[in-house]
């Protein structure tokens, strides 16, 4: 559903953020969006998951990765996005200690938005089955429903039929 709602309104050229690139799912389905006229840029804080994710891209000259946290997206970002796309949580296959937390990501959620342009979209992953995940989807959930509705649509997919804790997905789009 994520893919969904971005394709929706990336087109060849555009600019495109993986703010957490994990093992490159995401960085190069965006990467096949922006084309090679295009910009896709990538964060995450483990050496292993750029690796992954290099090997995943090959020769795609339209992504930079960057070996730093999203909550440091504002030093990277120059101008709009059409798109920002998390997956909150830990590496698959990585170290399940290492996990996103509320404080950087509230902060890259702040970027993403001040950077999105009119229309633009961005997707959130809340894996909530960690230690911490609950903590930080409900920091993110007060946060998007604090978002202006003049300027913002936010919406949950979630499953209704899983007892278990699956994960939802949040989607904001820029309307003003």
């Amino acid at each position: 559903m994520a893919h969904r709602l971005i394709a929706d309104v990336v087109d060849a050229g555009d600019t495109a953020v993986d703010a957490t690139i994990g093992n490159g799912h995401d960085t190069l389905f965006l990467a096949g969006l922006v084309g090679p006229s295009g910009h896709v840029i990538g964060f995450d804080i483990q050496e292993q998951a750029i690796e992954q994710t290099r090997n995943r891209l090959g020769e795609a000259e339209s992504v930079k990765l960057h070996l730093d946290s999203h909550g440091n997206m504002e030093s990277y970002l120059a101008g709009e996005v059409k798109a920002v796309m998390f997956n909150l949580g830990y590496l698959p296959g990585g170290d399940q200690k290492i996990i996103t937390v509320p404080d950087s990501t509230l902060s890259a959620l702040k970027t993403a938005t001040e950077h999105l342009s009119i229309h633009g979209v961005v997707t959130i992953v809340a894996y909530i089955g960690h230690e911490g995940g609950s903590d930080e989807a409900l920091q993110v959930d007060q946060w998007a429903e604090a978002l202006c509705a003049d300027h913002y649509s936010v919406v949950r997919y979630e499953f209704t039929n899983r007892k278990n804790k699956a994960p939802y997905l949040i989607g904001i789009q820029r309307l003003a």
